[in-house]
C-alpha cells in the first residue's frame, strides 16, 4: 500500500515540477534554438533571467526524477546525495550557459554572464536629487565589457542553492514520509513548503518588475517593503530547512541553530547587493534608520530585518519542538 501512495505522490512530485518549470525550460529551449540557428541571440528575443531559474528548473527535475533510485540506493542518505547532486548539475548548466551563450545589442556583443550583470544593475541617479559621487557610475558599454566585479553573481547563486535544497527537503522529505510512514516531520515540511514556495514567488515577481526600484537607491516604500520580505522569507525558508531536521536535537540546536543560520544567510544576501552595487545598499528611507552606521554599510534597518528573520526563524521552531514532543 505504501508503494502504491509512493508512486502516486511521484509521479504528482514528477508533473508538479514539470508544469512549475515550464516557462524556465521554454525560456532555455528558446536560446539554445537562437544559438544552434544563429549563434547568437539578439537582444530583443532575450528571455529574461534564463539564469539561474533554467538551470534550478533542470536540476531539481533531475533529482525528483531520480528520487525512486536515490531512495533505493542510498537509504537515509537520498536526500543528500540528491541535493549535492543537484546543486553541482545546478553549477554545469549554469557556467555552461554563461560562457557559451552569446547576447548581441546594438552596442556589443558579450557573453550572457555579463549580459545578466547589465540586466540586473540600476545604477542610482542620486538620492532626491543629489549626486552620488561615491558611487562608482557605469554606462551600458561599460558593463558589457566587463567593466564589473563578477562577484556580483553571489546573490544569484545563494538564492539558486536555496530553492534546490529547500524544494528537495520538501519533495524527499514527504516521499520518505510515505515510505516509512513516520509523520514526526511533517509540520516542519509543510512549513517548509509553504516557505519556499512564498520566496519563490517573490523571486517571480523580482524578475519581472524588479521590485518597481526606479535605478535609485533610495527606493520607494512599495519597493522597500517587498525588498524586506524577500529577505527575511529567504533567511526564514533557510532557517526552516535545517530546522526541519533538528526538531529532536537539544534546544539550543533545534531552536536557535536554524535561526543564526536564517540571520546568516539574510546577512550573505546583504552582502551579494553590496558587491553588485559597488560597495553601497539600498536604502530604505530617511532618518536615522535608515542611514549607514559609522564604520559599516548597513544602516539600523538592515540589521532590523537581519534579526527580524533569525527571530522568526527561532519562533516557529520553538512552536515545532514543541508540538512534536
Amino acid at each position: 500500500m505504501r508503494n502504491k501512495r509512493f508512486n502516486r505522490y511521484y509521479l504528482l512530485a514528477c508533473l508538479g515540477v514539470l508544469l512549475a518549470s515550464f516557462y524556465p525550460l521554454w525560456m532555455g529551449v528558446r536560446v539554445i534554438a537562437d544559438m544552434i540557428m544563429d549563434g547568437t541571440v539578439l537582444k530583443e528575443n532575450y528571455p529574461k533571467y534564463i539564469i539561474p531559474y533554467t538551470p534550478i528548473s533542470i536540476a531539481i527535475l533531475a533529482a525528483v526524477g531520480l528520487m525512486p533510485i536515490c531512495m533505493s540506493k542510498f537509504k537515509k542518505y537520498a536526500f543528500g546525495v540528491a541535493v549535492i547532486g543537484a546543486v553541482a548539475l545546478f553549477f554545469g548548466v549554469e557556467l555552461l550557459f554563461e560562457q557559451k551563450v552569446v547576447v548581441t545589442t546594438a552596442e556589443t556583443v558579450t557573453k550572457l554572464e555579463d549580459w545578466q550583470m547589465y540586466m540586473c544593475y540600476q545604477p542610482p541617479g542620486g538620492w532626491w536629487g543629489e549626486t552620488v559621487t561615491t558611487y562608482k557610475q557605469q554606462t551600458a558599454v561599460e558593463i558589457l565589457m566587463g567593466e564589473y566585479n563578477p562577484a556580483f553573481k553571489l546573490h544569484f547563486y545563494v538564492i539558486s542553492v536555496a530553492l534546490i535544497a529547500a524544494a528537495l527537503n520538501a519533495l524527499y522529505g514527504f516521499g520518505a514520509m510515505i515510505k516509512s510512514g513516520d509523520k514526526s516531520r511533517v509540520k516542519a515540511l509543510s512549513l517548509q513548503s509553504v516557505c519556499t514556495l512564498l520566496f519563490l514567488g517573490l523571486c517571480i515577481l523580482a524578475c519581472f518588475t524588479a521590485f518597481w526600484r526606479d535605478g535609485s537607491i533610495r527606493v520607494s516604500p512599495l519597493s522597500a517593503t517587498l525588498m524586506v520580505i524577500f529577505f527575511i522569507i529567504l533567511g526564514v525558508t533557510a532557517g526552516l530547512f535545517a530546522g526541519s531536521f533538528l526538531l529532536k536535537k537539544s534546544r539550543f540546536t533545534a531552536i536557535w541553530i536554524p535561526g543564526i543560520i536564517a540571520s546568516a544567510m539574510t546577512l550573505l544576501m546583504y552582502i551579494g547587493e553590496m558587491i553588485l552595487l559597488h560597495g553601497h545598499l539600498y536604502i530604505y528611507g530617511s532618518g536615522f534608520l535608515f542611514e549607514s552606521l559609522p564604520g559599516i554599510v548597513l544602516a539600523p534597518a538592515d540589521l532590523l530585518v537581519i534579526l527580524a528573520s533569525g527571530g522568526i526563524t527561532t519562533g516557529i521552531c520553538r512552536i515545532l519542538r514543541n508540538g512534536s514532543r
